[in-house]
């Protein structure tokens, strides 16, 4: 392990002004969003959606890594011929890779999921280095609802991020540390904040108990929000205001920066929420906040481009705006005013 190269990844990762595209959909994810505008899921045309979002003129100002599929880190550039890893790297971009395998039924434990994929792991990361992959990711999901979760439920889930974070760290990747308290119920700021408090201590003590190196690390945190359908939905202000009260109570000093989820978040509220927190807490904080997005990257630009060709160009503007607008969030400097601005 060389701990220097990971330190250096790390910092990279969450570059002041940057951020990290989660383009790592599953084929049934995927699949769920190509329905919605009408395109059919195929490898040839996940391989140009992907590619059009890759190639972006300038996406690298913005972007500091993107976070890979097992079939996207398989496929090439369309213009270049290269693999995507490799063709990302040319531009000063990171690739990463998703490794763990979903959550699934965590058994006795109705309502709750743990998140599979230690089999052959090792093996598994070996491969993704040498196919140019510098970091890695794995989610783990905590639900909110009636009596859940269960201590249980997170125990079983840090010591995964743990195990799965040492054998990174072994390869030479580094981990995306991701415990996401989803926003799905009815429960509200509070309990978010309390359940998060709870899941990120857990995960920060098994970390340290698998002697995890945290400078070589990146935290992909939930923000701490309102449940989706609590009838108060907290302020920008005060989510900005929780969330940094909670990273205080339970991320070390020596972690580089957290990278948040936007975890079902619209697109204007991920990077409002973003803006917030930087704008009012970023000069007293020790790690960098910044984002690590899927849909609240994607959304316009997949609307946008809907399958076509001639759509390619205006699609890659979209992201590009998206993109720029969440840079821009990273160091308290973003304005919703900017949403006026057409693409």
């Amino acid at each position: 392990m060389d701990i220097n190269k990971l330190k250096a990844t790390a910092n990279s990762m969450v570059e002041k002004g940057k951020g990290i595209l989660a383009a790592d959909e599953s084929t049934p994810t995927c699949s769920k969003r190509f329905e919605s505008i009408g395109v059919e899921s195929t490898g040839p045309n996940r391989n140009a959606y992907r590619d059009l979002l890759f190639s972006t003129p300038g996406m690298e100002e913005f972007i500091s890594g993107v976070i890979l599929f097992d079939e996207t880190i398989r496929q090439c550039s369309l213009n270049e011929g290269s693999p995507f890893a490799e063709y990302l790297n040319s531009k000063g971009v990171i690739a990463g890779i998703k490794v763990d395998k979903g959550a699934k039924n965590f058994a006795l434990h109705s309502g709750e999921k743990v998140t599979e994929g230690l089999d052959e792991l090792r093996k598994r990361l070996s491969q993704y280095y040498e196919l140019g992959a510098r970091f890695a990711k794995w989610r783990a999901v905590i639900t909110i609802g009636d009596g859940i979760p269960t201590d249980a439920c997170i125990h079983v889930n840090a010591h995964a991020l743990a195990r799965y974070s040492a054998l990174c760290q072994e390869t030479g990747l580094v981990p995306i540390v991701e415990p996401e308290v989803l926003m799905d119920g009815e429960h509200n700021i509070d309990t978010c904040h309390d359940v998060s408090k709870r899941t990120f201590k857990y995960v920060f003590e098994e970390l340290d108990k698998h002697a995890v190196f945290l400078e070589g690390i990146v935290l992909k945190p939930n923000m701490i929000v309102s449940g989706l359908h609590c009838p108060h939905q907290a302020s920008v202000e005060e989510v900005a205001q929780r969330t940094v009260e909670c990273l205080k109570e339970t991320v070390p000093d020596k972690v580089p920066g957290c990278a948040f989820l936007s975890g079902g978040q619209s697109n204007i509220n991920a990077t409002a929420h973003l803006n917030a927190m930087n704008a009012r807490y970023g000069s007293e904080l020790s790690w960098n906040l910044t984002f690590s997005y899927g849909r609240a990257l994607q959304e316009t630009s997949l609307q946008t481009w809907s399958g076509k060709p001639e759509n390619v160009i205006s699609a890659q503007n979209a992201f590009y705006q998206r993109a720029k607008f969440n840079s821009m969030a990273t160091t308290g400097s973003y304005s919703e005013d900017l949403e006026m601005i057409e693409v």
